[in-house]
């Protein structure tokens, strides 16, 4: 439990007013695990709680039933043609819902958007006209969207037009936004938003007890890489590495996610085996939690292909326990940011160059041990709490407004 006076005084205020706010937190899908956003609301509104606001969820309905639910619950909206694509994502959309979103904007003091698709267009119009504030988060380039329909183009006209239409129909009515980054923050003045622009890292979870970073076993040499298995996180760049490596054959790679790709990349990894590049066979397999922090603790690298990212909380959860990584640098890659010197990045999806970056760290274990020491205590300073100090301050600015 997150004490309320802790992040009350990072905040900088004890004023009450904002202590007991109410904030409506709209989302499509906070329940389908697999992707980021998911992460983030799980950890988001808990903490919000705990700071003494009071907290209700506007989305599609859980299809747990045994799982939480919605204060305010939408039924799911099923695209024709598309929607086993988007599902295979861990993405879903919500049914716009009238009378609803009505009852929810009237409930809440400061709506915060999560996203700018449809529903919370539609709830910006309703929350404009009931005169509350309006703040959103951006969370979701729209290059990740239509990568996934095979634009692969990064400055695609298209991906103009989509942006265009969340800044227009949903972001406009913000006062302020919540920028994971300042790749972000950039991004989204290139492409017109003017509202009020705070960087804002989502944040992780920091142990009370620094983290003793250790050198994993030498053989085989674990090479973790975190991430849904989609054509924008780019996971091949690892696998077609091995072809370059000079440590190939001692080298064992263990993916950790899901997606649509995950046939495609077991089949690419098995050739490599086939052909007697790998002597280890690839591992897959989707984790959460504990799991998660045990399989960063005994990777030697942790390697992170996205090209494109809005933060990369996977990565430095990773780093958090000790685990040096090896970061796509690109236009819209901001994981990169994480990185604290040359040795930890390499060109996106240049597999020549991150095998000769990943052979020179297996080179030098004695420095890889000290900077993961470095790494684990650089983790420290994304510390969630002092994320939702923060994100509470820039509530209390948009109430201003």
């Amino acid at each position: 439990m997150h004490r309320l006076g802790t992040i009350m005084d990072i905040a900088g205020t004890n004023d009450l007013t904002y202590r007991y706010m109410k904030v409506l937190v709209v989302c499509n899908n906070a329940f389908s695990k697999g992707n980021g956003l998911h992460t983030v609301m799980q950890s988001l509104i808990p903490r919000l709680k705990d700071a003494g606001l009071e907290v209700r969820l506007l989305a599609a309905a859980n299809e747990d039933p045994h799982g939480p639910q919605p204060e305010y619950p939408l039924e799911h909206f099923r695209f024709p043609v598309f929607d086993s694509l988007i599902t295979a994502h861990s993405y879903g959309f919500a049914k716009i819902d009238d009378k609803v979103i009505a009852d929810a904007v009237q409930w809440a003091d400061l709506v915060h958007l999560q996203e700018g698709f449809p529903l919370e267009s539609r709830v910006a119009q309703v929350a404009s006209k009931a005169g509350k504030g309006i703040v959103g988060t951006f969370h979701l380039y729209s290059q990740n969207i239509l990568a996934n329909a095979l634009i692969t183009d990064k400055k695609n006209f298209l991906n103009d037009i989509l942006m265009y239409f969340w800044r227009r129909y949903a972001y406009d009515y913000c006062s302020d936004i919540h920028c994971p980054t300042e790749t972000v923050r950039k991004h989204l003045i290139e492409n017109g938003f003017k509202a009020r622009m705070t960087v804002i890292s989502n944040g992780i979870e920091i142990p009370e007890t620094p983290v003793k970073a250790s050198i994993p076993q030498s053989d085989p040499i674990m090479l973790l890489c975190i991430g849904r298995f989609a054509r924008e996180k780019s996971q091949m760049t690892l696998i077609e590495a091995m072809r370059y490596s000079r440590h190939a054959g001692r080298i064992q790679l263990h993916f950790a996610g899901k997606g649509p790709l995950l046939d495609k990349y077991i089949k690419a990894a098995h050739q490599l085996m086939t052909e007697g590049i790998l002597n280890h066979p690839c591992l897959f397999g989707f984790y959460k939690g504990e799991q998660l922090k045990e399989l960063a603790r005994k990777a030697y690298l942790n390697i992170h292909c996205a090209t494109v990212e809005v933060e990369g909380m996977s990565c430095l959860e990773a780093i958090r326990e000790g685990t040096v990584p090896l970061i796509s640098e690109g236009y819209l890659a901001a994981t990169s940011q994480f990185a604290l010197d040359d040795r930890s990045i390499f060109p996106e999806q240049n597999a020549k160059v991150l095998a000769e970056k990943i052979d020179w760290w297996i080179d030098h274990p004695e420095e890889r041990l000290r900077m993961g020491q470095i790494y684990a205590d650089s983790a420290r300073n994304y510390d969630i709490e002092k994320s939702i100090a923060r994100l509470i301050e820039m509530y209390r600015n948009a109430s201003a407004s």
